[in-house]
């Protein structure tokens, strides 16, 4: 494949990577797209853009057969979308586990998606705010064991148990009320599963232990690690 572009937002930023065949070359980052190609010292005439597309609809294929840009996964019942970015991290994932059947947990800046992933497909999906949560009600990188443990044997006590911790001033038991609830509500993606956290390593610490503390066998990659060869797979199809 000749030079091309791929372009569009992890949730932070713009990110816009100059590719040649399945290599990047340049790359940029900016608040913006227009600042992200202003950085670049050139830009190809084919571009793919990341996030462009009505939604392909669960199960599909994560990686998907050509076209001009990356859509996102949705889901009809229970309503849930995927981002593109997200889908990327999941192509790169793949790249290394073909046959893989799993389940992604991939944590960001707002969200958090637990996705079933079996022989290259997105079979079923379950997304969470409770990042969003955390970093609204101030809540620390590092979760409350002793939380966790309350909110896991009195769910239906959240708000109060979340209101106490507000007026403590307790931001690790604010984390563990929220991500225990989350893991409760998540229990069929990671009760008996090999699960991979995507997620970056201020958090990843935090996420993993506590779910093996759970007995779940989690691995954990960091996100950034998997772009190059998702860009590098979107590369195979679009030749």
């Amino acid at each position: 494949m000749t030079d091309w572009a791929a372009i569009g937002h992890d949730g932070a930023c713009a990110r816009a990577f100059v590719m040649q065949g399945a290599r990047i070359v340049e790359q940029a980052a900016a608040p913006d797209e227009a600042a992200a190609r202003a950085q670049l010292l050139s830009m190809p005439q084919r571009v793919f853009r990341i996030g462009e597309g009505q939604g392909d609809h669960l199960p599909t294929q994560v990686l998907p057969q050509g076209g001009r840009g990356l859509a996102p996964l949705v889901q009809d019942t229970p309503p849930d979308v995927i981002d593109a970015w997200v889908r990327l991290l999941l192509i790169g994932l793949l790249q290394a586990r073909a046959q893989w059947d799993g389940v992604a947990w991939v944590v960001g800046r707002d969200l958090s998606h637990w996705v079933h992933l079996s022989a290259g497909e997105a079979v079923s999906c379950q997304s969470f705010v409770t990042p969003r949560l955390v970093r609204l009600l101030g809540g620390a990188v590092l979760p409350s064991a002793e939380a966790m443990a309350d909110t896991l044997s009195r769910p239906e006590r959240l708000a109060a148990h979340l209101r106490g911790a507000e007026v403590r001033g307790d931001s690790a038991a604010i984390t563990g009320h929220l991500l225990a609830a989350e893991l409760a509500a998540a229990r069929p993606y990671w009760l008996g599963q090999s699960v991979v956290l995507i997620a970056d390593g201020s958090q990843a610490e935090g996420l993993a232990g506590a779910l093996r503390e759970h007995g779940a066998p989690v691995e954990h990659v960091a996100p950034e690690s998997l772009i190059a060869s998702a860009l590098a797979a979107l590369a195979g199809v679009l030749a």
